[in-house]
């Protein structure tokens, strides 16, 4: 039988759609932790850095081509993880999905809601989803299950069915590039929440032994309050909260610093757009500057990643369909094209510029001025540093146009390189080639502003690296 040209046309469109990709797609490694155990890297041994997105709802609340047009559009940006949740936090055990599927039978995490054939059921939608965004080249961070499914009063779990229902998961999804992330904005508050996620993560771990694993706690918190010391924890998750001032990011030095050593990963920082401090009549929404904060801060206090959010997407909001959690501005649809999004790749490839894995956080490169609270600063305008362990490069993201000194002989090196490079456009600009014959230099970044962040970028000019953000 002959095809219908209008079956040609589909499958012309189709194809046409699937070849424009290419550019994105490629084969996803393995991720291992780092021989210094600090940082992530693929199985060839390159650098790793986690370029998240949140997008709790996404199995929940898409249809599939409502997800392509999301994961398309968040790898053309350079994102490398999706994080999305199975077991929703928006009612997500009771009311179906876009196909009308519920993901357990009686609210029961031990009997899972499946059936033979292809989209038939609420997990066949999260497989066609994770598979795709593995073949757009992007991990999946699968979080099992929301926090309040284990930890509020409507939870559904214990350790015994936590255990089931990781192992049941754990046989579905570990074939794909997952990260597993537990938790899921609650922390286990008792011994027994406590044996809940250790339960859940013995589950995953007894079937799956090669994809990473962490936990995701509430506002201001990190894993490691719990679980440092668990062999299931390949990295430290934690939540900087959704405010401005972001001072729990220095928890990030702290957690550098443990023995045994584990990366720490951004889990949640403020999501573009979001109410500040969820009082939007008091002190509005985020903006893109605030969410460049937050971001920078994090890896300068040595995280090997972030993961960006914005406050419509993470809910996948869209007016037509549902009403609003914490007054978005804006449609989903709307807020992929938000500035932030576009500013992330530029600090992955800035960190990626530089020899990546014997970078360490430096609180003492700036100097501090006769008022601390001016220089190094604090709140929303603290500067902060990071430096090469072996003295060949220095970095100081400076939120605000403020001139600043720096301890320029802790680089190693008689001439070095200074640059002005730009969070927002990822451009670099020269300063110049200078002697380092002095204990101290002083810098001011190239325009004014209050509001206008840099990044100063000092190299050991005998290494020839590139312009930042250039590989």
């Amino acid at each position: 039988m002959k095809p219908s040209r209008h079956a040609l046309l589909t499958l012309l469109i189709g194809l046409s759609l699937s070849c424009s990709m290419p550019c994105i797609a490629q084969e996803l490694q393995h991720i291992t932790v780092s021989e210094n155990q600090h940082y992530l890297q693929t199985a060839d041994g390159h650098p790793f850095f986690y370029q998240g997105d949140t997008a709790w709802e996404l199995f929940h609340r898409l249809t599939r081509e409502e997800a392509d047009h999301y994961l398309e559009d968040r790898a053309r940006k350079g994102f490398n993880v999706i994080q999305a949740v199975a077991l929703a936090e928006l009612d997500g055990i009771n009311t179906p999905n876009a196909y009308g599927h519920k993901p357990l039978i009686n609210r029961n995490p031990a009997t899972p809601a499946t059936k033979e054939g292809e989209q038939n059921d609420y997990w066949d939608n999260v497989d066609y989803i994770v598979s795709r965004a593995n073949s757009l080249g992007m991990y999946v961070g699968l979080l099992p299950t929301w926090g309040r499914w284990w930890r509020d009063k409507d939870k559904i779990f214990n350790p015994q069915n936590a255990e089931q229902y990781g192992r049941w998961i754990a046989e579905r999804y570990s074939k794909y590039n997952v990260i597993w992330i537990l938790g899921g904005d609650r922390n286990p508050d008792n011994d027994h929440h406590e044996r809940i996620i250790r339960a859940m993560a013995r589950g995953i771990r007894s079937v799956d032994k090669k994809n990473l694993m962490t936990f995701h706690p509430t506002g201001w918190l990190t894993s490691s309050r719990w679980f440092h010391n668990d062999e299931w924890l390949s990295f430290n998750g934690r939540q900087s909260g959704h405010n401005q001032r972001y001072n729990s990011n220095a928890q990030i030095v702290g957690d550098f610093k443990l023995s045994p050593a584990k990366p720490i990963i951004e889990l949640e920082p403020l999501y573009e757009d979001h109410p500040l401090e969820f009082q939007p009549n008091e002190d509005g929404h985020s903006n893109a500057w605030d969410v460049r904060r937050a971001l920078y801060w994090s890896v300068f206090y040595g995280s090997a990643g972030v993961t960006y959010g914005h406050h419509s997407v993470w809910q996948m909001y869209d007016p037509e369909k549902q009403g609003p959690i914490n007054r978005p501005l804006m449609s989903w649809q709307e807020a992929l094209a938000q500035t932030a999004a576009d500013d992330v790749r530029h600090l992955k490839e800035l960190m990626l510029s530089r020899p990546y894995f014997s970078r360490i956080p430096s609180v003492d490169f700036i100097v501090p001025s006769s008022v601390d609270t001016a220089m190094p600063g604090a709140g929303r305008y603290r500067f902060v540093a990071t430096i090469d362990s072996a003295g060949s490069y220095a970095m100081v993201y400076a939120p605000t146009s403020r001139t600043f000194s720096v301890k320029s002989d802790m680089i190693k090196a008689d001439k070095i390189t200074a640059w002005w490079y730009c969070p927002r456009t990822g451009k670099a600009k020269k300063i110049d080639t200078l002697p380092n014959d002095k204990p101290t230099m002083s810098f001011t970044p190239p325009h004014a502003g209050e509001a206008e962040d840099w990044v100063l970028v000092i190299d050991d000019a005998s290494k020839h690296y590139p312009a930042p953000g250039r590989r």
